[in-house]
């Protein structure tokens, strides 16, 4: 699925997120950028050792949620690597819609400060942080139609989801967003 806002794109793919052609993937990291499990270690591991490397080197006491920071792709077929910190689900009531959509917006300011075409983002914090799928299609689709809006770039952002009920929110959202233009 697509949908134009402005000169911009957003397109849904279901898929690996490890395997995009993108000038930048966003890694939904944990805030001492230590590498883990699900996308992040799935990312960790086909980038290769020297992004963690990387991250150690420039980025000693880590990132704080709710930000997030750039490295190269190692191994990835892209260009950069965008480091995301979003919060862990504690019933939405302690700052989490808040840092999801800080951490989606700065890798989007990351994107327009590194000269990306095109960005591809996982659903962040909806895995082992326990995110309601729903809400967090809602709030990153909605922080990056905002802010292509106002920004005009990048070109395209590719929301790449695992499953296809990922994909389904995250489709709803979308369409939701086209009904109410």
């Amino acid at each position: 699925m697509r949908m134009k806002f402005g000169e911009c794109l957003i397109e849904l793919v279901q898929g690996d997120i490890a395997s995009q052609q993108a000038d930048a993937v966003v890694n939904p990291a944990n805030s001492q950028l230590a590498g883990g499990g699900g996308v992040d270690g799935a990312i960790h591991r086909a980038a290769g050792p020297s992004v963690m490397e990387e991250t150690d080197r420039r980025y000693p006491d880590g990132c704080p949620t709710g930000s997030a920071v750039a490295s190269s792709a190692g191994d990835l077929p892209a260009k950069h690597i965008f480091h995301a910190i979003g919060p862990v689900w504690r019933g939405g009531h302690r700052g989490e819609p808040d840092q999801l959509r800080s951490a989606c917006r700065r890798c989007l300011e990351l994107a327009v400060e590194h000269g990306c075409e095109s960005v591809a983002f996982p659903a962040i914090s909806t895995g082992v942080y326990g995110y309601p799928m729903d809400v967090a299609a809602e709030q990153a689709l909605t922080t990056v139609r905002d802010f292509l809006i106002e920004q005009g770039r990048p070109p395209l952002v590719r929301f790449v989801l695992f499953d296809g009920g990922a994909l389904g929110a995250f489709a709803r959202v979308l369409e939701e967003m086209a009904e109410s233009r």
